[in-house]
């Protein structure tokens, strides 16, 4: 029986564009634009239509997929009960693909209608080196889009050239609303803008100052990466010929700071919360739900799990992230507003077992240099303080450092592993057989694991176990 796809109730041919977003990726699709496509169906909120701009020659695929089916696509969420529901997106009303049509990213950031500006262009996206929190002036596409201003690059010279017209139109201010997993997003993409426009045209950024709003958000909503055996299962299942589908899962979060200085719409109607400070929400999110996949994410992956929701149906996997959770974490996250904490934790380990989304354990695994100074160091520098318990943190050690360092699972299956962010003297250390040199890698460097004695008591056990025995083994010890 195929599932009934449910469709939007306006005519997209009256929505009028007033948000530009930069990054068209699967997340965006299943989170801003699904909130979008419901807040549509008011007739009181159709100015907010949302025109994607694709800037990089990688989006050529996706562009022309959206384009053939006229920007439309189906999101198949997920439920943990194991039914879907399938919906039909009408939110991206235009597409724009900068390698085409440069000229028409710069004019939709300067039309007068253009009122909010969107990203996901990823955390690194935002080109800030991470040990100084510093802008990075010196790269090579930034250097070249500060004196070319009129043929840009990157996210940074768009924006800065189409601000530029903006203000020279006399179109008014507008909003830079960044929808990145990262803490404190706004803070970052204001950082990383004024940065840029400062170096590039000071009469610009004078205006940017007075000009340009960038509120934090925090976002939430797993959504796997769609592979060719996605696209037939899901036009299967839905009755489709869909050749760009997403799938998510059925959960949903989205809190941002009212901080709009051109208007915005009136998201708080389809579930979107606005605060005046989102920290509270980041610090719950980023403590408990990316911690947790990041602690499950090298010890299942060394177990042989390649899927995050085999994992989660692992008792003893699910224990330890849910003791992680009860023991390590809650007494460092106060619950904001009116939040049920412990609904929260029990609705993330349901949901790490969707087995409808079926995440994979290598994603949650991507990119640790970026991850752990993030998910996991806060929390763990106040646990050294005050002499806690550190078991699950220092097998999380161990098992990252053998994870990089010998790239062979507990079954004997090699892998290759993706960390874009590690340096020449990250290498260095993982390659060291002493595993006391390993904690001086970068993304621990926000303070001293080596002076930290019960941290490397215990670290270096746990080192020398996962080797032993394997991480599975080790792991069961932690439990018992």
């Amino acid at each position: 029986m195929k599932t009934q796809v449910i469709s939007y109730n306006y005519n997209r041919k009256q929505v009028k564009t007033g948000i530009l977003h930069i990054g068209v990726g699967n997340f965006h699709r299943a989170h801003e634009e699904f909130y979008t496509n419901l807040l549509l169906d008011d007739s009181t909120q159709q100015d907010w239509g949302i025109c994607s701009a694709m800037l990089l020659p990688s989006d050529e695929h996706l562009y022309k997929a959206l384009k053939k089916q006229n920007n439309e696509y189906t999101l198949t969420v997920c439920g943990r009960n194991g039914k879907d529901e399938v919906y039909r997106i009408g939110s991206l009303v235009e597409l724009i693909w900068a390698i085409e049509n440069p000229e028409a990213v710069i004019a939709k950031i300067a039309d007068n209608s253009t009122r909010i500006i969107t990203l996901t262009i990823t955390e690194g996206g935002y080109n800030i080196e991470k040990s100084t929190g510093e802008f990075m002036l010196e790269d090579e596409n930034i250097n070249y889009d500060l004196t070319h201003p009129q043929t840009p690059k990157t996210t940074f010279g768009f924006i800065a050239e189409g601000l530029r017209r903006r203000r020279a139109a006399g179109n008014g201010p507008i909003t830079i609303l960044s929808c990145d997993n990262l803490q404190h997003n706004g803070n970052t993409a204001k950082k990383a803008f004024t940065t840029f426009i400062q170096a590039q045209d000071a009469e610009l950024a004078t205006w940017v100052a007075e000009n340009v709003t960038f509120p934090n958000s925090m976002v939430d909503r797993i959504t796997p990466a769609t592979r060719p055996d996605d696209i037939v299962r899901l036009n299967t299942q839905n009755g489709t010929t869909d050749e760009a589908p997403v799938y998510c899962e059925d959960f949903i979060q989205w809190v941002i700071e009212d901080n709009f200085i051109a208007g915005r719409p009136a998201w708080e109607k389809v579930g979107v919360e606005f605060t005046q400070d989102v920290t509270a929400y980041e610090n719950m999110k980023l403590s408990l739900l990316n911690a947790s996949h990041q602690l499950l994410s090298y010890p299942s992956f060394l177990s042989g799990y390649r899927k995050v929701d085999d994992a989660m149906h692992d008792e003893r996997i699910a224990r330890f992230v849910r003791t992680f959770m009860d023991v390590d974490i809650t007494p460092y996250v106060p619950a904001p507003g009116d939040t049920d904490l412990n609904l929260y934790k029990q609705t993330l380990i349901e949901r790490f077992g969707n087995r409808s989304v079926s995440d994979q354990v290598a994603r949650l695994c991507f990119d640790g240099v970026s991850k752990f100074p993030v998910y996991i160091m806060p929390n763990l520098i106040k646990m050294i303080r005050d002499h806690k318990d550190l078991s699950r943190l220092t097998y999380l050690f161990a098992t990252y450092r053998h994870y990089l360092k010998y790239k062979v699972d507990d079954k004997g299956t090699a892998f290759d592993i993706a960390e874009p962010w590690m340096s020449t003297d990250d290498k260095t250390l993982i390659k060291s057989d002493d595993p006391i040199d390993f904690l001086a890698l970068s993304p621990f460097q926000s303070t001293d694991l080596k002076a930290a004695n019960d941290f490397v008591k215990q670290y270096l056990l746990m080192v020398e176990a996962v080797k032993e025995k394997g991480a599975m083994s080790v792991l069961e010890n932690i439990l018992s």
